[in-house]
């Protein structure tokens, strides 16, 4: 059953990654959270490590969704040069710290880290102008020197911090700029690979350093049979959402994404 309710959960993180950006972390972290405490007990190794299990999975996962996503994309034409580069190469900078510091915390620290963090992005998405309606007949404008090295700095420390990818700040900011949902959503995959690489990698690493002995099926804190299973399932999900890149309508695309941000803040307070 455990794994079974995996796979369904991974197909949902592929069609989120193709139609909204996220590339797992708003899935997995809060579903391996409850998963990883219902089924073995919050006094277990794995228990006891299971924030920081559900985001080191989580940043492992959203390197496939991420790439995959990304592909499909590019396929589709909704990829612009400009907002990626340099801005991704910061985002990965930050990303190391973010994973470095989330090593040195408690699980529970996290856990309202990630609450706070989604309670703020939910109120900026909704009180702020540009986010739910685009823009109109206002051309596009690039980011700023100053957006692109100290916005990409900090999305890649707080999004490897949470395990959730970057694409809650990335959107808004990529919004704001003047794209559309379909832009700004298509434009998350691929800077959520840093962050995904750049956590994946730290997470593993500086495992050692950690007092609890997780077993054999696990790299660092990732564990690799949720890893495996949700990846089957997202690539799933990835191949059902794809017929739907660009057809959702741009108002309602902006609704149902901050909709989805609430049903994962709700879940996560749940406790």
């Amino acid at each position: 059953m455990f794994y079974l309710v995996l796979t369904l959960f991974g197909c949902m993180t592929g069609i989120s990654a193709v139609l909204f950006g996220f590339g797992g972390g708003f899935v997995v972290v809060p579903l391996l959270y409850w998963m990883l405490l219902g089924s073995l007990g919050a006094d277990s190794a794995a228990g006891q490590a299971a924030m920081h299990i559900a985001v080191a999975t989580s940043t492992c996962v959203m390197i496939v969704n991420a790439l995959v996503a990304s592909r499909r994309h590019q396929k589709a034409g909704n990829l612009v040069r400009e907002y990626l580069w340099p801005l991704a190469g910061y985002i990965g900078l930050g990303a190391i710290f973010g994973a470095a510091a989330a090593m040195w915390v408690s699980g529970e620290v996290i856990r309202y880290a990630f609450i706070a963090y989604l309670g703020v992005t939910i109120a900026d998405c909704l009180l702020r102008r540009g986010f739910l309606q685009q823009a109109q007949g206002r051309r596009a404008r690039l980011l700023g020197a100053g957006e692109t090295l100290f916005g990409g700095v900090g999305i890649g420390v707080i999004a490897t911090f949470l395990g959730v990818g970057g694409s809650v700040m990335t959107v808004p900011l990529l919004r704001r700029c003047g794209l559309s949902m379909s832009q700004a959503t298509s434009m998350a995959n691929p800077l959520s690979v840093p962050v995904a690489l750049a956590g994946t990698a730290t997470y593993m690493a500086m495992a050692g350093f950690s007092r609890f002995d997780l077993g054999p099926w696990f790299v660092g804190y990732v564990d690799l049979l949720a890893f495996s299973v949700l990846t089957c399932g997202s690539l799933l999900g990835i191949r059902l959402a794809t017929p739907w890149i660009g057809r959702i309508p741009d108002a309602l695309h902006a609704r149902v994404y901050i909709g989805l941000l609430l049903l994962v803040l709700v879940s996560m307070c749940l406790k």
